[in-house]
């Protein structure tokens, strides 16, 4: 299906940037019962969450489904990706009570579906992998029926690393490709695009029948074709789901947006995402990894 031609990114800079939201990104603002409850228990636990230092469109619609994407190792990340709103620079001691904690929020918020990520730890062994699977095995112990997915940094490329997380058995394993080849360096400068995949497809083969899931987000100067390269690369590595969403720029300091995706745009990515061999994809402007996870992982498994 055609596209219309995307504003083009040179390797530095896009030729011009469009700043100004479209009226299908415009939410309301998050401040129901559910939600204060929720903010109230992560500070009480001490727990931080993706959806809060990501400054996450969605926080809202997801908190008041009392659905909250959890991020372990800290809130400072080892990397600095010129998109990205998470803090970065040095990190604080590893708290290895922190899997407790949020084994005790999932419980008291009775969960049926739970994400987990983490930011870069680059100056850790493994990465944090222990922790991913400590806080998989606190879940486990705490509400066996919950369903688990870890959204993973690329651990430098250690299999070790990634074998201590997959090993744990979660339900979804998750690493976001996040970009074009073409762009990896300007927008991920600490990530590798080889690398991406090749965790993707290690995840699968150790353990064939865990999902595995990444995202794309459009709007970094990108052209249409590419994405569809990396859609297909993607699918290659026997990924079961793929979330498309589009870029919002956090600050003046990361990069600007070269183009707003229209929401027939990521319809039409949705049923080329379908096409290719997906289980699901999560397609729209608004769509972030974690983006009504607990219905991915619901459809992706009922087309096994």
């Amino acid at each position: 299906m055609a596209s219309p031609p995307l504003v083009q990114l040179n390797r530095q800079r896009p030729a011009h940037t469009i700043e100004r939201k479209p009226s299908w990104l415009k939410v309301p603002a998050p401040g129901g019962p559910n939600y204060l409850a929720l903010k109230h228990l992560m500070r009480d636990l001490k727990l931080h969450t993706v959806c809060e230092e990501a400054h996450c469109p969605n926080i809202g619609e997801c908190w008041e489904h009392r659905a909250a994407t959890f991020m372990i190792l800290g809130d400072v990340c080892t990397r600095n990706c010129a998109y990205c709103a998470v803090a970065h620079g040095t990190p604080a001691p590893l708290d290895t009570d922190e899997p407790a904690r949020l084994g005790a929020a999932v419980e008291q918020m009775e969960l049926r579906h739970v994400v987990i990520t983490s930011v870069d730890r680059d100056d850790l062994p493994n990465g944090g992998a222990e922790m991913f699977a400590a806080a998989i095995a606190e879940i486990r112990r705490r509400r066996p029926g919950t369903s688990v997915e870890v959204l993973i940094p690329d651990f430098k490329g250690s299999e070790r690393a990634l074998r201590i997380v997959v090993d744990a058995r979660p339900d979804i394993v998750n690493h976001n490709l996040e970009t074009i080849e073409r762009l990896y360096r300007l927008a991920r400068p600490g990530g590798r695009y080889p690398r991406a995949l090749e965790l993707l497809r290690r995840a699968k083969a150790m353990h064939p029948d865990t999902l595995t899931k990444s995202g794309i987000i459009c709007g970094l100067g990108e052209d249409w074709d590419e994405l569809l390269v990396a859609m297909r690369d993607l699918r290659a590595q026997d990924v079961d789901i793929l979330t498309i969403g589009q870029y919002l720029r956090p600050s003046s300091q990361h990069l600007p947006i070269a183009r707003y995706y229209t929401p027939d745009e990521f319809a039409a990515l949705r049923r080329h995402g379908l096409e290719m061999g997906y289980r699901h994809v999560e397609a729209g402007p608004l769509v972030r990894s974690s983006y009504h996870a607990w219905e991915q992982v619901a459809r992706a498994t009922a087309t096994r």
